[in-house]
């Protein structure tokens, strides 16, 4: 997408503004690209076409002070020079930590469990 961008209005309780606009400065967003991303990331599965039978363009992906992974690369140069391996494993080390943690948590919440029978992670019924 190019430059060229239009207003879209609309109207919520000032609680619900709140509670965005908090969500925003979490994600460092801010509250207008917030209110785009999250109703881009609704309308997602669903093929829209505008009254013309056109397909609409994609919005511009939200990318709020550069990419993560951008960001853990420049973290692991801080503290000199690195090879490229060194640089896999800093990136893939924080992926890994993450997805540990984040499995412990949905296992917790009883939304997986671990199955070696099935072998591996599975989905509960719930």
């Amino acid at each position: 997408m190019g430059g060229d961008r239009q207003s879209v209005k609309t109207y919520v309780p000032t609680e619900q503004k709140d509670v965005w606009r908090d969500h925003a400065d979490e994600l460092d967003m801010s509250l207008s690209e917030f209110v785009r991303t999250m109703v881009q990331a609704g309308r997602r599965g669903f093929a829209p076409t505008g009254s013309e039978g056109r397909e609409e363009p994609p919005s511009e992906p939200a990318d709020p002070g550069g990419s993560d992974l951008e960001k853990r690369v420049h973290a692991a140069l801080e503290s000199g020079p690195r090879s490229w391996d060194e640089l896999v494993q800093a990136v893939v080390g924080d992926v890994e930590d993450e997805l540990e943690e984040t499995l412990d948590e949905l296992q917790e919440r009883n939304r997986i469990r671990y199955s070696g029978r099935e072998g591996g992670y599975v989905l509960t019924d719930e």
